[in-house]
């Protein structure tokens, strides 16, 4: 197996999704803006006992995610799997934020999925298999939180738009979407969401779906 890329390695889904890869024993690529953040995830990963690369990027630079998922290509192979885990979280109401504002959340909620889904998928699709799983929530949008209700309805977008170029080449596309606040022993606990992410990797083709909703706990 090629193994896991994490990109957004950091508390919650991330380091929840990288230890589930990693329990199938996966190798793991994780992929985050601080060292910081890259060792605490490597430490969560590590009884695994899976190989485990850290690379160092922020998503919104467009060269320097494609350095470090390069990096990753070159530990591990392309890719079974790439995960998008990255968002800019914030309250705003409709007129708050400027159009820079937006344009800086719209870079981490979209486009850094495009980009990061952009540079590995054409590997992916050469082999003939491979998934993209994309962190997406606000099932319904809110105004109090417009920067990141559009962010996550561009995700949903974005999706089925690499669900049309790479589907059919055998890329699974989809987005797991959280509907509420991440939190350890909570219905909304990292190790029970992450559990999506493992599901729709190992979908047989015939039975893909695009979108797993978290609403709660999984029974």
């Amino acid at each position: 197996m090629s193994g896991a890329v994490i990109i957004g390695a950091g508390p919650g889904i991330g380091q929840a999704v990288a230890r589930r890869f990693a329990g199938e024993g996966l190798p793991v690529a994780l992929i985050a803006r601080s060292d910081r953040t890259l060792r605490a995830a490597a430490e969560a990963v590590a009884p695994s006992g899976v190989p485990v690369v850290t690379l160092k990027a922020d998503s919104t630079d467009q060269a320097g995610l494609n350095a470090a998922l390069d990096g990753a290509v070159r530990e591990h192979g392309v890719p079974d799997v790439l995960v998008y885990n990255a968002a800019m979280i914030q309250a705003d109401a409709p007129g708050e934020l400027s159009v820079r504002g937006h344009m800086e959340a719209w870079a981490v909620n979209v486009v850094g999925a495009l980009n990061a889904a952009a540079h590995v998928a054409p590997a992916m699709a050469a082999r003939g298999h491979g998934t993209i799983l994309i962190t997406g929530g606000m099932p319904e949008p809110k105004p109090q939180y417009v920067s990141l209700s559009l962010g996550k309805a561009g995700v949903r977008t974005l999706v089925t738009l690499l669900d049309q170029e790479y589907g059919p080449a055998g890329v699974h596309v989809a987005s797991v979407t959280v509907a509420g606040p991440v939190a350890p022993g909570t219905d909304f606990d990292p190790d029970d969401i992450a559990e999506h992410y493992w599901r729709l990797h190992t979908e047989p083709r015939h039975r893909w779906t695009r979108e797993a909703l978290h609403a709660g706990a999984v029974r």
